[in-house]
């Protein structure tokens, strides 16, 4: 039954720390493992255990799910000397939500299927405040019989999710979703400098996007927008992963790219606008 699964949590940051909140808040025997230790005393204090590395994680686990930045994060935890895969017993389902690029994904997928493992791509959006307020979106790849186990984990921070295919489609899917996010912001952004330089308030502009057809998730939620500071390169690498796989399928993205040169305007310009 999904409610004796023991799951391991990996990366308890911004977004991975309600995330796994949410998770032994519901029952679930928690395991957590992080560089920092605030985020880990808080997770105790709700219920979960620490461990005192990945592998540590892992042997007590048979549901593991890594929330790290970056691709180079998400193949040490698996496969550095203390790392997941060091101790992972076989059969063992392992979640990666970190948005990474699909090599990547494929090539952690094919290092866990070594040691007896199955991986499970499932990138999330929402944020830290979806996952709070348990509306979190995810979409999923991976063998049919991995993602079983995990949605019943996944139904615990949000209902929206979306089965993609095998490893690797679902990064692709979040990649394509950040670049879409992105434009967006710049659209509203550069609407908002127009419409303010012309003698128009905010509240006025963002009603009028609202109303008709520049209405967006961005610019409706634009106004309450409360982005972490992280925010900035964490979009510039997901807009990197586009514009790289734009490259290698030969489809060329000029918005991204030019998204991605005016992010240091674009998002601080959502501070300054509130």
């Amino acid at each position: 039954m999904a409610s004796h699964l023991r799951v391991g949590f990996i990366g308890v940051g911004v977004q991975g720390k309600p995330l796994a909140r949410n998770i032994v808040e519901a029952g679930h025997p928690l395991t957590v493992y992080d560089v920092r230790q605030p985020p880990l005393d808080e997770l105790a204090a709700a219920g979960a255990k620490i461990a005192a590395s990945c592998a540590e994680v892992a042997a007590a686990s048979e549901l593991i799910i890594i929330c790290v930045v970056d691709d180079k994060q998400v193949i040490d935890v698996l496969g550095g000397a203390d790392g997941v895969l060091s101790r992972v017993t076989p059969g063992t389902v392992i979640v990666v939500h970190s948005t990474i690029s699909p090599e990547t994904m494929k090539a952690a997928a094919a290092m866990a299927k070594e040691r007896g493992a199955q991986l499970v791509d499932a990138p999330v959006s929402g944020s830290s405040r979806g996952a709070e307020q348990k509306t979190m979106s995810f979409m999923v790849g991976g063998p049919h019989e991995a993602v079983e186990k995990c949605l019943p984990i996944f139904r615990i921070s949000g209902p929206t999710i979306t089965l993609t295919g095998d490893v690797g489609s679902a990064t692709v899917a979040k990649i394509a979703h950040q670049l879409v996010c992105c434009v967006n912001m710049m659209a509203v952004a550069e609407g908002l400098k127009l419409g303010q330089a012309a003698g128009v308030s905010r509240d006025i502009l963002l009603d009028v996007f609202n109303g008709g057809f520049a209405g967006s998730r961005a610019s409706e939620m634009w106004a309450s927008l409360d982005l972490h500071p992280r925010a900035t390169p964490i979009f510039h690498k997901d807009l990197n992963a586009a514009l790289s796989l734009g490259h290698d399928v030969s489809v060329p993205l000029p918005a991204s790219a030019l998204a991605q040169q005016l992010l240091t305007e674009i998002l601080p310009r959502i501070e300054r606008d509130k």
